[in-house]
This record gives C-alpha cells, structure tokens and sequence, in this order.
C-alpha cells in the first residue's frame, strides 16, 4: 500500500470515508502535523513505561484526543 503524508493535500487518496476535503493552508498543515508528534510522543512515552492495561487505555485515548485535535484542524 503506498502512503501519503498527512500534510499532503494528496491525502484523501486512501479515504473511502469522506468525501470531499479543503485545501488546508500552511498554517492549518503546521498545526496538524505539530498535534500528530505531540500525540506520538506522548504515546512513545507511554510505551517506554511498559505495558499494562492501563497503559493501553492512556494510549487509546492519547489517539482518540490527536484525532478530535486534527479534525478540528481538517474540518
């Protein structure tokens, strides 16, 4: 499966959900990206600490909050 950069205005390639997007500008693409590694660095955190079920539902949840952020970014 090819991939294609959440930043790229070539994202909706893969997506059977949605369909249609807005161009995001610069600012919104910044924005986006800065929540995805915030969210990814927290997850790596979690992670380092080992596992537990706990742990699991941080980490789902730390995804779950990076989504809502970046729909609010895409919306």
């Amino acid at each position: 499966m090819a991939h294609v950069d959440s930043t790229s205005d070539d994202r909706t390639a893969n997506n059977a959900v949605r369909h249609q997007y807005r161009v995001l500008c610069d600012e919104e693409k910044a924005a986006m990206e800065e929540l995805k590694d915030l969210g990814a660095a927290f997850i790596d955190a979690c992670q380092r600490t080992g596992s537990s079920r706990e742990m699991s539902i941080a980490i789902t949840n730390a995804e779950q909050a990076v989504m809502w952020a970046v729909k609010h970014v895409t919306k």
